[in-house]
Protein backbone atom coordinates (compact mmCIF):
# COMPACT_ATOMS: atom_id res chain seq x y z
CA UNK A 1 0.00 0.00 0.00
CA UNK A 2 1.57 2.89 -0.80
CA UNK A 3 -1.66 5.66 0.60
CA UNK A 4 -0.44 9.49 1.87
CA UNK A 5 -2.46 11.86 3.49
CA UNK A 6 -2.18 15.57 2.95
CA UNK A 7 -4.33 17.89 5.46
CA UNK A 8 -4.52 21.08 3.75
CA UNK A 9 -4.95 24.29 5.02
CA UNK A 10 -5.12 26.51 2.29
CA UNK A 11 -6.81 26.96 0.18
CA UNK A 12 -10.00 26.33 2.05
CA UNK A 13 -13.52 27.91 3.14
CA UNK A 14 -14.75 29.63 5.64
CA UNK A 15 -18.43 29.88 6.80
CA UNK A 16 -18.98 32.25 5.05
CA UNK A 17 -17.18 30.24 1.88
CA UNK A 18 -15.02 32.86 1.37
CA UNK A 19 -11.04 31.38 0.73
CA UNK A 20 -8.85 31.59 3.21
CA UNK A 21 -6.00 29.51 5.44
CA UNK A 22 -6.77 28.10 8.22
CA UNK A 23 -4.96 27.68 11.36
CA UNK A 24 -3.12 24.75 12.33
CA UNK A 25 -4.22 22.66 15.06
CA UNK A 26 -1.68 20.78 17.27
CA UNK A 27 -3.88 18.00 18.19
CA UNK A 28 -4.37 17.53 14.32
CA UNK A 29 -0.74 16.97 14.38
CA UNK A 30 -1.02 14.40 17.01
CA UNK A 31 -3.88 12.77 16.65
CA UNK A 32 -3.15 12.39 12.67
CA UNK A 33 0.29 11.23 12.79
CA UNK A 34 -1.01 8.35 14.93
CA UNK A 35 -3.65 7.15 12.62
CA UNK A 36 -1.73 7.38 9.86
CA UNK A 37 0.97 5.19 11.67
CA UNK A 38 -2.02 3.16 12.91
CA UNK A 39 -2.98 2.09 9.47
CA UNK A 40 0.06 1.68 7.49
CA UNK A 41 0.21 5.41 5.61
CA UNK A 42 3.08 6.88 4.67
CA UNK A 43 3.55 9.88 4.93
CA UNK A 44 0.89 12.76 6.32
CA UNK A 45 1.78 16.52 4.71
CA UNK A 46 0.54 19.36 6.96
CA UNK A 47 -0.06 21.78 3.54
CA UNK A 48 0.04 25.54 4.61
CA UNK A 49 1.76 28.88 3.28
CA UNK A 50 1.50 30.33 6.65
CA UNK A 51 5.21 30.62 7.69
CA UNK A 52 4.40 31.34 11.42
CA UNK A 53 2.47 27.50 10.98
CA UNK A 54 4.81 26.13 9.63
CA UNK A 55 6.99 27.22 12.47
CA UNK A 56 4.79 25.36 14.88
CA UNK A 57 4.22 22.76 13.06
CA UNK A 58 8.12 22.20 12.71
CA UNK A 59 8.50 23.18 16.94
CA UNK A 60 6.04 20.18 17.58
CA UNK A 61 7.78 18.21 15.34
CA UNK A 62 11.34 19.12 16.24
CA UNK A 63 9.98 18.32 20.31
CA UNK A 64 8.58 15.12 19.41
CA UNK A 65 11.29 13.40 17.37
CA UNK A 66 14.43 15.04 18.52
CA UNK A 67 13.59 16.20 21.58
CA UNK A 68 12.45 15.26 25.07
CA UNK A 69 8.81 14.13 23.87
CA UNK A 70 10.93 11.51 21.60
CA UNK A 71 12.48 10.38 24.34
CA UNK A 72 9.56 10.33 26.81
CA UNK A 73 6.93 9.19 24.27
CA UNK A 74 9.06 6.72 21.05
CA UNK A 75 5.35 5.56 19.88
CA UNK A 76 4.73 9.01 19.42
CA UNK A 77 7.78 9.71 17.90
CA UNK A 78 7.08 7.51 15.68
CA UNK A 79 4.46 8.52 14.45
CA UNK A 80 5.27 11.80 13.99
CA UNK A 81 8.37 10.75 11.88
CA UNK A 82 5.65 10.23 9.15
CA UNK A 83 4.88 14.15 9.08
CA UNK A 84 6.03 16.97 6.66
CA UNK A 85 5.46 20.45 6.42
CA UNK A 86 4.97 21.74 2.75
CA UNK A 87 3.61 25.27 1.81
CA UNK A 88 1.35 23.81 -1.22
CA UNK A 89 -0.10 20.84 -2.53
CA UNK A 90 2.46 20.66 -5.57
CA UNK A 91 5.70 20.53 -2.72
CA UNK A 92 3.71 17.52 -1.15
CA UNK A 93 2.80 15.61 -4.47
CA UNK A 94 6.57 16.51 -5.57
CA UNK A 95 7.96 14.88 -2.78
CA UNK A 96 5.64 11.86 -3.20
CA UNK A 97 6.81 11.58 -6.78
CA UNK A 98 10.57 11.68 -5.83
CA UNK A 99 10.08 8.87 -3.07
CA UNK A 100 6.99 6.06 -5.49
CA UNK A 101 8.49 7.07 -9.20
CA UNK A 102 5.08 8.13 -10.07
CA UNK A 103 2.21 10.99 -9.70
CA UNK A 104 -0.08 9.74 -6.86
CA UNK A 105 -3.90 9.56 -7.69
CA UNK A 106 -5.82 12.36 -5.26
CA UNK A 107 -8.50 11.57 -3.82
CA UNK A 108 -10.23 14.76 -2.00
CA UNK A 109 -12.44 14.33 1.08
CA UNK A 110 -15.97 16.22 1.30
CA UNK A 111 -18.88 16.70 3.57
CA UNK A 112 -21.13 16.62 0.66
CA UNK A 113 -21.86 14.68 -2.35
CA UNK A 114 -20.31 15.30 -5.02
CA UNK A 115 -22.43 13.49 -8.05
CA UNK A 116 -20.67 12.40 -10.80
CA UNK A 117 -16.88 12.80 -9.24
CA UNK A 118 -17.63 10.88 -6.29
CA UNK A 119 -16.39 7.25 -5.58
CA UNK A 120 -17.55 4.80 -3.05
CA UNK A 121 -15.70 3.24 -0.41
CA UNK A 122 -15.38 0.29 -2.34
CA UNK A 123 -13.85 1.54 -5.54
CA UNK A 124 -11.61 4.10 -3.18
CA UNK A 125 -10.26 1.20 -1.41
CA UNK A 126 -9.97 -0.97 -4.67
CA UNK A 127 -7.68 2.09 -5.56
CA UNK A 128 -5.55 2.15 -2.10
CA UNK A 129 -4.79 -1.49 -2.22
CA UNK A 130 -3.77 -1.45 -5.50
CA UNK A 131 -0.41 -0.76 -7.26
CA UNK A 132 -0.82 2.80 -7.59
CA UNK A 133 -0.01 5.45 -5.12
CA UNK A 134 -2.80 7.40 -3.77
CA UNK A 135 -2.88 10.71 -1.54
CA UNK A 136 -5.78 11.11 0.15
CA UNK A 137 -6.39 14.98 0.83
CA UNK A 138 -8.51 16.85 3.87
CA UNK A 139 -9.58 19.86 4.35
CA UNK A 140 -9.61 22.09 7.34
CA UNK A 141 -11.97 24.71 8.43
CA UNK A 142 -15.23 24.15 6.09
CA UNK A 143 -13.72 22.23 3.47
CA UNK A 144 -11.25 22.18 0.56
CA UNK A 145 -12.13 24.88 -1.46
CA UNK A 146 -12.86 24.66 -5.22
CA UNK A 147 -9.35 25.25 -6.97
CA UNK A 148 -8.46 22.29 -4.94
CA UNK A 149 -11.25 20.32 -5.90
CA UNK A 150 -10.44 20.80 -9.78
CA UNK A 151 -7.06 19.48 -9.10
CA UNK A 152 -8.26 16.00 -7.89
CA UNK A 153 -8.76 12.62 -10.08
CA UNK A 154 -11.54 11.71 -7.50
CA UNK A 155 -13.87 12.65 -4.39
CA UNK A 156 -15.05 10.45 -2.19
CA UNK A 157 -18.32 9.93 -0.72
CA UNK A 158 -19.18 11.79 2.05
CA UNK A 159 -19.36 10.10 5.77
CA UNK A 160 -22.81 9.72 6.67
CA UNK A 161 -24.35 9.31 9.97
CA UNK A 162 -27.70 7.94 10.85
CA UNK A 163 -29.79 11.25 11.46
CA UNK A 164 -28.25 13.83 8.56
CA UNK A 165 -26.06 15.40 10.86
CA UNK A 166 -22.65 15.92 9.26
CA UNK A 167 -19.72 18.27 10.61
CA UNK A 168 -16.90 16.01 11.82
CA UNK A 169 -13.78 17.02 12.97
CA UNK A 170 -11.09 15.91 10.22
CA UNK A 171 -9.44 13.95 12.64
CA UNK A 172 -12.73 12.11 12.71
CA UNK A 173 -13.51 12.05 9.61
CA UNK A 174 -10.14 11.07 8.49
CA UNK A 175 -10.15 8.07 11.18
CA UNK A 176 -13.41 6.53 9.95
CA UNK A 177 -12.56 7.51 6.17
CA UNK A 178 -8.85 5.38 6.76
CA UNK A 179 -10.31 2.35 8.63
CA UNK A 180 -13.13 2.30 6.09
CA UNK A 181 -10.54 2.06 3.07
CA UNK A 182 -7.60 0.21 4.59
CA UNK A 183 -9.55 -1.50 8.08
CA UNK A 184 -9.86 -5.18 8.60
CA UNK A 185 -13.04 -6.65 7.26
Amino acid sequence: MRLYMGLVHFPVYNRNYHRIASAVTTLDIHDLGRLARTYGVKGLFIITPLVDQQRLTGRVLSHWIYGYGGRYNPHRKEALELVRVKADLSGAVEEIEATEGETPLLIATDASDQGERSISYGEAGALVRGDRTVMLLFGTAWGLHEDVMKTTDYILAPVSGKRGYNHLSVRTAAAIILDRLTGER
